[in-house]
């Protein structure tokens, strides 16, 4: 099993930015393709971002591109997305999950392990 813990959830305001990390741990981190998802309240788990084992290839959400910014260090297990220009309207919990049997994934039903989520709130 992998266990995977979000950190760097908090409150900012519009404009500003943040740093999510997930931090890995239990099984070869590079076996796994990682991706970022977030549920706002009263909506549906959105795709954020995702990127592949060896990092060179990530997607990322419609709502996102161009904000944000996932990247990957194999040597410390940990995954991290920038988030900048940040908007009222990407207040959610966030969540990061791994899997291993595809190669880079936007549907959250492909991810075997998930986080338990870090707040992230963004005041007008």
């Amino acid at each position: 099993q992998v266990q995977l813990v979000e950190s760097g959830g908090g409150l900012v305001q519009a404009g500003g930015s943040l740093t999510l990390s997930c931090a890995a741990s239990g099984r070869t981190f590079s076996n796994y393709a990682m991706g970022w998802f977030r549920q706002a309240p009263g909506k549906e788990r959105e795709f954020v971002a995702a990127i592949t084992r060896s990092g060179l290839i990530r997607i990322y959400g419609d709502s996102v591109k161009g904000r944000f910014t996932l990247s990957r260090d194999n040597a410390k297990n940990t995954v991290y997305l920038l988030m900048n220009s940040l908007k009222p309207e990407d207040t959610a919990v966030y969540y990061c999950a791994a899997g291993e049997r595809m190669t880079v994934s936007r549907y959250d039903y492909e991810y075997d392990y998930w986080g338990q989520g870090t707040q992230v709130t963004v005041s007008p």
